[in-house]
Parts: structure tokens; sequence; C-alpha cells
């Protein structure tokens, strides 16, 4: 702080002037490898193709991990999902998935599923259709 300012610089100046022609395009070479880096870093960023697509990759494997998971609540006995007393309807089903003599289908079960939980099935689908969608409109 008891320096002068214009010392300052001029010390500064000075010690700039005594490096080497080497130690200067060195440290040329460190800044634009530097440069170098944030280009890249900065073109990454803007390539919205290439975001679009990992986005809608990430999207569509997070849906086929929850089809999985909603399947697999549909086809387990006893499941929140089947819970026909809920839903209103009678519990006979066998417990290996088979379907007795006029029985429910599959579709019958899914549609009881879906009676039974509106607002996950919701969400569900619209999360497939925003899938869907960002994949046609990142097409090229």
């Amino acid at each position: 702080m008891g320096q002068d300012p214009g010392e300052v610089g001029t010390q500064q100046l000075d010690d700039e002037s005594q490096k080497t022609p080497e130690q200067l395009r060195a440290e040329i070479e460190e800044t634009r490898e530097n440069l170098g880096d944030t280009v890249e870093a900065l073109a990454a960023k803007t390539d919205i193709k290439t975001r679009a697509r990992e986005r809608a990759d990430e999207l569509k494997s997070s849906a086929l991990l929850k089809k999985e998971e909603l399947l697999s609540k549909v086809k387990r006995p006893g499941s929140a999902g089947e819970s026909g007393a809920a839903a209103g309807q009678p519990t006979d089903a066998p417990a290996d998935g088979a379907s007795p003599a006029g029985g429910k289908s599959a579709a019958e079960q899914l549609k009881g599923f879906v009676q039974g939980n509106p607002v996950p099935t919701a969400a569900f689908a619209a999360f497939i259709g925003g899938v869907a969608f960002g994949r046609l409109i990142s097409r090229p």
C-alpha cells in the first residue's frame, strides 16, 4: 500500500520484459490451449441437435424403465395396481397371472389399473407424448 501506483506498473513491466522468448512462447501456447478448450465447451453447449438427441435418449430410457415398472406392478398379484376391491372388481384371479375361465383379460386388468390410478397414468402418458414429440422435432 505504501508503494506509488506508477511504480507497481513499472515493476510489472520490468518483470515481463525480463522473460525470455521461450517463456513468452510457452505462455502464449498455454493461453491458446485454454482458449481452445473454452471454445470447444461453448460449441458443445450450442450444439442444440446433439443436446436434444441426448435428452431424448435419456427420456426414452426413463420411459422404458417406468413402463417396465408399471407392467411389473400390473402383473404382480396383490399389488396396488391389481387391487380389484379398490376398483370395485372381484379379486379371484389366480396368482400365476393366468386368467380363469370367464375371467379378466390383460386388457381388462390394465383398464382396471388405469381407472384406479388416473393421475400417475395421465402423467406417464404425457411423458411418453413429450418424448415422442421431442423425437419428432429433433429429426433432421
